[in-house]
């Protein structure tokens, strides 16, 4: 089978590649289409949504899109990392599923509010470049016990085994 990740995030293909281990899986550079710092899970299961069916747009019948989105959200005052992840088929069939979240503190919150995108904040944070091509924020703050390839490909399996149930009961 042909899958296209909707992202030429490195990390995000390897989470893919893990859980479909015989399949093709390339990669496209599809958009969003929210903003660049999504603030919600309604906003980050849509990216996830959109970088999925985007990437099918000139893809040969058969072949499946995969969308991978972090975001933040609020759980009252406090803002929490969030991911989502969505599977659309050829037949515009699509299943959604969503994987940790970690409390962000309040230095990070106060960037992302005024603007900024959590990678760059994370790159400054940490002192590091590419925080997002590599362990990510969740990474960071679990001291890397969870890495962002990781919190990714637990989303993929979950829209695997639905799709895989979904295909064959």
């Amino acid at each position: 089978m042909d899958i296209i990740v909707g992202s030429k995030s490195p990390t995000k293909i390897a989470a893919v590649k893990e859980v479909f281990l015989q399949d093709n899986v390339t990669a496209n550079d599809t958009p969003s289409l929210v903003s660049d710092q999504p603030f919600s899970d309604s906003e980050t299961r849509q990216g996830a949504i959109n970088r999925a069916s985007g990437s099918l747009e000139t893809a040969l019948p058969g072949t499946v899109g995969i969308g991978l989105e972090g975001g933040a959200m609020y759980v009252g005052n406090e803002l929490y990392l969030c991911n989502w992840g969505a599977l659309v088929t050829a037949d515009s069939h699509t299943f959604t599923a969503s994987g940790a979240r970690i409390l962000l503190p309040e230095e990070i919150k106060d960037a992302l509010i005024a603007g900024e995108e959590l990678g760059d904040v994370m790159d400054r944070y940490a002192q590091r470049e590419n925080v997002r091509k590599n362990e990510g924020a969740i990474g960071i703050f679990t001291n890397k016990h969870v890495s962002r390839k990781m919190m990714f490909t637990h989303v993929v399996k979950l829209l695997y085994g639905q799709w895989e149930y979904w295909t064959r009961g």
